[in-house]
C-alpha cells in the first residue's frame, strides 16, 4: 500500500512565537477555531523555508494548504482519533522525551557517581592503579603443542626488537591480538586488583613505571607488559567529571528522570499519577521554554493527520479495488507508455533445468497465477532453490529483465541463485489497471484524499480576515 510518509505530514506542521494576543490578530477561523496570524507565518516562513517572503500572491496561494491541513485535523479530532489508546501510548512517548530533560536530578547522579567511587575504593584498598600497554598473541584453548610453541617464538621475536629499541606502540599495532588494545597502540584501560587474569595481574604489579615485562603466559596466550604509570587513586572531586560520563553513557539521565517521576508521585501521597505529574511537568516547562508548547503541539497534531489519512484515505484507496479500476476506464490516456513492458515471472534458480522447468511450467499459466501451486508442488522437493516472482516490468525496472529484453548488462547473481529466467510476454500498452497498479493506487489514493477535502469544506465554516492577510510578514 501507498502511503504518505509521517515525516511528510510533519512537515505541514505549526509552532508559533508566543506575542501578546493584541500584537497578534485572528487570520481566520476555522471549524469555530480561531487561528492568529502568527501560527499561519510561521507554518508559511517553515514550510517555504523563507522563500515567499513578501510576495503576497504566493502567500495567498499558501492559503488552501493551510487549510485544509487545519480541516484534517478537526475531522480527526472529531473523530476522537486522539482518543484511542494506540494514539495516546505513540504520543506519550513523544511528549515524554520532550520533557524529560526538565526532569534533570543532578543530585540522584550524584549519588551514584559517590557509590561507584565508593566501590572503586573498596576494591582498590590500599594499591596502586595501573595504566600500562600491552602485546598479546592468542593460543587457542585447544592448541596442541606446536601451536604453542609457534605463539611463543612470535612473543619472543617482538620482545627482542623491544629489546632493540622497538616502538611498544608500533608493535602492538602491527601484531599484537587484542585488536581493541591494539588500535591505541596496546593501551589498556585503567587496572586495579581483581581487575584481569591473575597471571596478567601478578606480572604488572610487579613492574615498576616505564619498565617490560618479559614475555610470560596466561590462560589467553602470550603477553609483553609495559607499565606505562602506577598511581594512587584520586579523590571522587578528580575522578567524578569522568565517573558521571561513563554513567551518562549507560543511560543514568534516564534512570535519574524515572527516578524523580517516581519521587514526585510518592511526595503526593498517592494523589497523583504519572500522567499527573508529566502534565504538571509540562505546564512548568512551557513557563520556561513557551515554544515547547508548540513543538509537543506539532507532533500531536501531526500524528492525528497521519492516522486520519490513513484510516479515511489511503487505506480505503488501496484496498478499493472496483474504485481502482474505474479510475483507470476513466483515466486511461494517462497511463499510456512510452514503450513495451515485460509481463510475467522472473525465476531464479540454483540449477539450469530448475529454472527451464519454472519456465515452461509458468508459460502455461494466466497472468500473476500459478505461484502457489507451484511452491506448495514443487518448492519443498527442491529445498527452495528456485525463487519466482511476477510483475510489469519497464525498462530499468529488473535487472533480469533489462538484460534478456532490453539488451542490458549481464545481471549479478549470487551462489543460491546463479540462474535465471523469465516467462511471460511484451506488451505495448497496459491491459487491465493493474498492470499499472503503483502509479495508479498513488493517483487514486490524491484523488479520494481531494474529494474527501471538499466534504470537509461543506462540514465546516472556514472564514478569513482579507485585512489581516494582507500584513502577513509585513507587520
Amino acid at each position: 500500500m501507498i502511503k504518505k510518509s509521517l515525516l511528510a505530514v510533519l512537515t505541514l506542521l505549526l509552532a508559533c512565537p508566543v506575542l501578546a494576543q493584541s500584537d497578534d490578530p485572528v487570520l481566520m477561523t476555522i471549524a469555530g477555531q480561531d487561528v492568529r496570524r502568527s501560527e499561519f507565518e510561521y507554518a508559511l516562513n517553515k514550510n517555504t523555508k523563507g522563500a515567499l517572503e513578501k510576495d503576497h500572491r504566493k502567500i495567498e496561494a499558501y492559503v488552501p494548504m493551510f487549510v485544509n491541513y487545519k480541516l484534517k485535523v478537526r475531522a480527526a479530532l472529531d473523530a476522537r482519533l486522539d482518543t484511542t489508546e494506540a494514539f495516546q501510548k505513540e504520543f506519550k512517548v513523544y511528549r515524554d522525551a520532550q520533557l524529560k530533560p526538565y526532569l534533570s536530578d543532578e543530585n540522584y547522579i550524584d549519588s551514584v557517581a559517590r557509590n561507584v567511587y565508593a566501590e572503586e575504593q573498596r576494591a582498590v584498598g590500599d594499591s596502586d592503579l595501573l595504566r600500562l600497554s600491552h602485546i598479546m598473541i592468542i593460543v587457542p584453548q585447544k592448541a596442541d603443542a606446536a601451536e604453542d610453541e609457534k605463539a611463543r617464538q612470535r612473543i619472543d621475536s617482538i620482545y627482542q626488537v623491544l629489546k632493540q629499541g622497538g616502538d611498544f606502540a608500533m608493535l602492538a599495532r602491527k601484531y599484537s591480538d587484542d585488536k581493541s588494545s591494539a588500535a591505541n597502540g596496546g593501551e589498556l584501560p585503567l587496572i586495579g586488583p581483581k581487575s584481569t587474569l591473575p597471571e596478567f595481574e601478578r606480572q604488572a604489579y610487579a613492574l615498576k613505571a616505564g619498565e617490560m615485562s618479559k614475555p610470560f603466559r596466561s590462560t589467553m596466550g602470550y603477553h609483553i607488559i609495559l607499565m606505562r604509570q602506577r598511581s594512587k587513586l584520586e579523590p571522587y572531586d578528580v575522578q567524578k567529571a569522568e565517573i558521571v560520563r561513563l554513567l551518562k553513557a549507560r543511560g543514568i539521565e534516564q534512570d535519574a528522570q524515572e527516578h524523580k517521576i517516581a519521587k514526585m508521585i510518592s511526595d503526593s501521597n498517592g494523589k497523583l499519577t504519572r500522567e499527573d505529574v508529566m502534565r504538571n511537568v509540562e505546564a512548568e516547562a512551557v513557563k520556561q521554554s513557551p515554544q515547547l508548547q508548540y513543538l509537543i503541539n506539532e507532533y500531536h497534531d501531526g500524528l492525528l493527520l497521519y492516522n486520519i489519512c490513513d484510516q479515511y484515505v489511503w487505506k480505503k484507496a488501496a484496498a478499493d479495488k472496483k474504485g481502482k479500476e474505474a479510475y483507470y476506464k476513466k483515466n486511461r490516456k494517462r497511463y499510456v507508455w512510452d514503450e513495451p513492458h515485460f509481463k510475467g515471472y522472473v525465476i531464479q534458480g540454483h540449477t539450469q533445468k530448475l529454472v527451464d522447468d519454472a519456465v515452461n511450467y509458468f508459460n502455461k499459466q494466466k497472468d500473476g497465477e500459478g505461484i502457489a501451486a507451484y511452491e506448495k508442488q514443487f518448492i519443498g522437493k527442491t529445498q527452495r532453490q528456485v525463487g519466482v516472482v511476477y510483475g510489469v516490468y519497464g525498462k530499468g525496472d529488473n535487472k533480469f529483465v533489462d538484460y534478456l529484453r532490453y539488451g542490458g548488462a549481464a545481471p549479478k547473481t549470487n551462489r543460491v541463485f546463479p540462474y535465471y529466467g523469465l516467462a511471460g510476454r511484451m506488451i505495448s500498452k497496459p491491459e487491465t489497471y493493474t498492470d499499472v497498479l503503483g502509479k495508479l493506487t498513488s493517483d487514486y489514493q490524491d484523488y479520494m484524499e481531494q474529494e474527501w477535502v471538499k466534504q470537509l469544506h461543506k462540514r465546516y465554516d472556514v472564514k478569513i480576515n482579507s485585512d489581516v492577510l494582507a500584513t502577513v510578514n509585513k507587520h
